[in-house]
Formats: C-alpha cells, structure tokens, sequence
C-alpha cells in the first residue's frame, strides 16, 4: 500500500478553506483519484469535552485538537486513498491560541508557547502540500461564526507568521488562485503515483 498524498489547508474562519477542500476532492475525484478527509470539527468536539475555544482557547485545547487532527490524519491514510484532505492545518489551533492570548492579555503556561509551536511545526512537516487562505477583509463572516473582526484578523496574522517556517502555498479566495491551488494538488498526486 503506498501512502496518500497529504494536502492540507491553512486560514482563519472564512477565508474559503472548506470551499476549496471541497473543489480539491472534486477535481481529484474527477482526475481518477481516490479521496479521504478528516472530519472539520476538532474544535467543536474539544467544546463539547469541556475545553474552552475561540477566544477562550487554552494551551491543553491547542494540544489535544492538534493531536486529534494528527489521529484522524493517521486514520484516514487507511482508507487506501491516493490523497488525504486535511481542512485546517496543526498550525491552525495554535494561531487560534496565539490570538486569544493576544485579546484577553493572557500569558500562556511556563513553556507551553515554545511546546505547542514545535509540536504543529513537527506535524505540519509530513504534509505533501500546504495551501493557506489569505484573510480578505471584505469577505463577510460565514454563519456561526465569531463575529469579532479584529480576532479573525489575529488569527490571520499569527498564522501566517507560523506558516513563515513551513512550505506552503498561498491561496486568496479568488476562482484562479484556487485553479492555481488544484492544479498544485492534482501536480503532487500525479507525481506521487508515477
């Protein structure tokens, strides 16, 4: 058995990020590929666990959903798919986590900081391919979403700083840097299966 393509995506709330998962696993379907995704709601689950989010986010929150999508990553590479979709990176928690600390005026545990940053690094590192959404402003809010702008935009910020260590690939919510993104897709699961 040959191990899946990973692809993963990258932004704050948004920013097009299921959209484009979405326009991936058809493009690769319609190519020929088999296609798994993890499941989006690591941060609904780690709510429904007792963990604080959002804005609340705390550092053991980061952490577990960090090792959640790392599981569900690993699980889904059973599936014997020529690609994996992961909707949010392991550096997507800790940005989250970065500007709730920003906003509140929080200080994070002794170490934790360095620990959970190195942990999404390590992670982030077996990814094929990393696309990361650009935050545009103008954008409205999706439903169900928190509503304070400026926190979107900390998470924005805090992520891209993060994704400065990691290759990757940008992605505005615009039809041809999304072409641009499936076209890079369809690239690293066309060189994987030769």
């Amino acid at each position: 058995m040959t191990t899946p393509v990973r692809i993963a995506v990258a932004g704050t709330h948004s920013t097009g990020k299921t959209t484009l998962v979405r326009r991936l696993e058809t493009e690769l379907r319609a190519h020929g590929y088999t296609v798994a995704r993890t499941p989006t709601s690591f941060a609904a689950q780690a709510a429904d666990l007792g963990f604080p989010k959002l804005q609340q986010q705390t550092a053991e929150c980061t952490e577990w959903i960090i090792a959640a999508s790392a599981a569900a990553s690993a699980q889904a590479t059973l599936a014997a798919a020529d690609a994996v979709l992961i909707d949010r990176s392991a550096l997507d928690p800790v940005a989250y986590y970065l500007a709730a600390l920003e906003r509140s005026d929080r200080q994070p545990p002794a170490g934790a900081d360095a620990y959970l940053r190195t942990l999404a690094h390590a992670y982030a590192a077996g990814y094929d391919l990393l696309l990361a959404t650009v935050l545009d402003p103008d954008v409205p809010l999706g439903e169900h979403r928190d509503r304070d702008l400026d926190y979107r935009a900390a998470v924005d910020a805090h992520l891209h700083q993060l994704l400065g260590a990691v290759r990757h690939q940008k992605v505005r919510n615009h039809p041809s840097d999304q072409e641009a993104a499936i076209q890079a897709a369809l690239t690293a699961v066309e060189e994987a299966d030769r």
